[in-house]
Parts: structure tokens; sequence; C-alpha cells
């Protein structure tokens, strides 16, 4: 869940509250319910992130990104290694 839609519930939501508010004595209860909109909000958004976080892609992502890591790391050694030849191999000026 991306944090502009995240920010746009949550604007929904107080509007869609302040437009039940008819009387002063409301703005607490007004606060109230925001707070409870934004916490049940936010506590959708963390069971989201979790599922994603859990699910079958997210992780074959993972071991992607761990096993290429690896191989990133033996090409940057190599290469560093056909620099440093290179680098011996050039005259002095």
């Amino acid at each position: 869940m991306k944090a502009s839609l995240l920010l746009l519930l949550a604007c929904t939501a107080v509007l869609a509250v302040g437009a039940r508010a008819d009387t002063p004595e409301e703005p607490k209860a007004l606060v109230q319910k925001v707070q409870e909109l934004a916490q049940k909000a936010s506590a959708m958004a963390k069971d989201a992130f979790s599922r994603v976080r859990e699910s079958e892609a997210a992780q074959q992502a993972r071991r992607w990104l761990a096993d290429n890591a690896e191989l990133a790391k033996q090409r940057l050694v190599w290469l560093k290694e056909q620099l440093a030849e290179l680098w011996k191999k050039t005259p002095a000026m």
C-alpha cells in the first residue's frame, strides 16, 4: 500500500467525521474518531506489508537478490584484479 493511498484514506476519514460534527462539543469526539480511523488504517497497512513480506514472490525475490549479490561481489573482485594488472602494465609518464 503506498503512502499516498494511506494519506488519502486518512484525509477522507477526517472529512467524513468532520461532516458529522454538528455541535461545538464534538471536536473531542472528532479527534477520537480520527485517531481510531488512523489506528485502523495503520493496522491494515501493517497487515498488508506483512502479507507481502511473507509471500512466496517476496521470498523468491530475496533469494534471487542474495544469489546475485554474491555473483556481483565475485565480478567486482575480478574487475579489481584486472584493473590492478592494467595499472602495473601502464608506463609512468
